[in-house]
């Protein structure tokens, strides 16, 4: 250090203290950060089973179609995509994080999907909220035109709600066990 004052000299120690820990913690990197990769990864119809490291183990994966409950089904729903769609990705999206309470944050991920089925071009437009908790993904949720989804506590009539989740959880159920329950495939 070159002839500084005490206070100075201390002042430039903290600084580089601070400096090394922005490098190595950059507060400015978000949760999303990490996340992202793996869900474009997810809806692009090449998940590897390490992608699906971001879910805490009892995550919920809820669409229009299907609710998943647990690693093992939200596999199944994401291996399914390659089985239905010649092509699926995310092409535009948009990204904000909501901190609820320490460790607990909320990511709104605003996009559009591109599928190929049947040789039909398909544009959607989708809300997909992400809730965390611990760095993990507890629940995932797919809003198709930004609606929410459709059960017992948003829907006029709780039985056409109760109707809808269990005809969901049907969907998945099938999907599931004709993804080999969730096993990764070989590559």
């Amino acid at each position: 250090m070159k002839n500084y004052p005490q206070d100075t000299q201390e002042s430039i120690k903290e600084q580089q203290r601070e400096g090394y820990c922005k490098e190595a913690c950059d507060p400015s990197k978000g949760v999303a950060d990490d996340i992202l990769p793996h869900i474009l990864n997810l809806y692009a119809s090449r998940a590897t089973s390490k992608d699906f490291n971001i879910y805490a183990p009892h995550a919920t994966f809820e669409d229009p179609l299907m609710c998943a409950r647990g690693v093992q089904q939200i596999k199944s729903a994401f291996y399914s995509l390659a089985k239905v769609f010649s092509e699926s990705r995310i092409v535009e999206y948009s990204i904000k994080e909501n901190v609820i309470s320490p460790g607990k944050e909320e990511i709104l991920i605003d996009n559009k999907q591109y599928y190929k089925f049947m040789g039909k071009d398909i544009d959607m437009i989708s809300l997909i909220k992400l809730y965390i908790e611990d760095g993990k993904i507890v629940r995932h949720e797919d809003w198709w035109d930004k609606k929410p989804l459709w059960n017992r506590d948003t829907v006029k009539f709780p039985v056409v709600g109760r109707i809808t989740e269990m005809t969901r959880r049907a969907s998945m159920f099938a999907t599931h066990a004709l993804m080999r329950f969730g096993k990764d495939p070989t590559m």
